[in-house]
């Protein structure tokens, strides 16, 4: 995949429970609809999810989620069966089962592998990218009482132990993620956002998941329905300090964003 552009990867959520009503898909017919709904809006990614993480989110057991996202990649596969799918967990039966039976390209692990002392060995023998995200704590205790002295430079040190771990076993493509919003306050969340560009030290690609998280509806008083708006301008931030992959519930607008930024960018190339 060429990363010299912005890639939007849209969240498909085959769950009851995600944090934003309107990205739950649960039948057949929305989980085709949401499918080509990405794809037809610009989105070259679709990041399936069958287990919600969001704060105090109890994870389902390991054969629901497998139930979950059977269903939900078997309907992918037959709207769309070229399109690039991530599959959004922490478990390495699931990334396993994802690869080897439905052809998911990518791993998107919110723990980066420490919730599951099998999943770095397991992306290692099966050579797919993995997105290695920082979070403090579990999505049980995570917003309870996050705490750092410098939240840029302990996720950036967290970060890169896990990637020489990962180098370590083999594994060749790596996408990094700060964690925008998984055991972080208000604060630490915009910190990091003013940051970002720091995280160019990798030399590696650059995953931001800012949308209508409470980093945003939190902060202007209003609700995940409400973010749309908010999400744009982190969006747009993010692109301009290095990101270059946004995953998104609102694929249109990010695409959207991701075409602007790459015009203003060309034309100062251009100079």
């Amino acid at each position: 995949m060429d990363l010299s552009e912005p890639q939007i990867m849209g969240i498909l959520n085959v769950t009851p429970d995600s944090f934003y009503a309107d990205s739950r898909a649960k039948t057949e017919a929305a989980i085709a609809e949401r499918t080509r709904q990405i794809v037809e809006e610009g989105g070259s990614i679709i990041d399936i999810g069958a287990c919600s993480t969001r704060p105090n989110a109890t994870p389902v057991p390991l054969e629901e989620e497998i139930k979950r996202l059977k269903k939900g990649l078997q309907i992918i596969r037959k709207e769309l069966p070229d399109v690039t799918v991530s599959v959004d967990t922490f478990r390495a039966d699931v990334a396993r089962m994802c690869v080897e039976e439905y052809g998911v390209a990518i791993i998107n692990d919110i723990s980066s592998g420490s919730m599951d002392a099998a999943m770095f060995p397991t992306v290692a023998s099966l050579g797919v990218p993995y997105i290695v995200m920082h979070m403090q704590g579990t999505p049980q205790d995570m917003q309870h009482a996050p705490h750092y002295d410098n939240v840029t430079a302990e996720i950036i040190y967290y970060l890169s132990e896990k990637v020489k771990k990962l180098r370590d076993l083999g594994v060749k493509d790596i996408i990094i993620d700060p964690g925008f919003g998984f055991g972080k306050t208000l604060e630490h969340n915009y910190e990091l956002m003013n940051q970002l560009d720091e995280f160019a030290i990798f030399g590696l690609p650059l995953l931001v998941g800012i949308s209508r998280k409470s980093m945003i509806y939190k902060l202007l008083d209003e609700t995940p329905e409400d973010a749309l708006n908010g999400t744009t301008v982190l969006n747009t931030i993010a692109l301009l300090k290095g990101a270059n992959i946004l995953r998104v519930h609102d694929v249109k607008a990010a695409k959207e964003v991701a075409q602007i930024v790459t015009a203003m960018k060309h034309t100062t190339d251009n100079k």
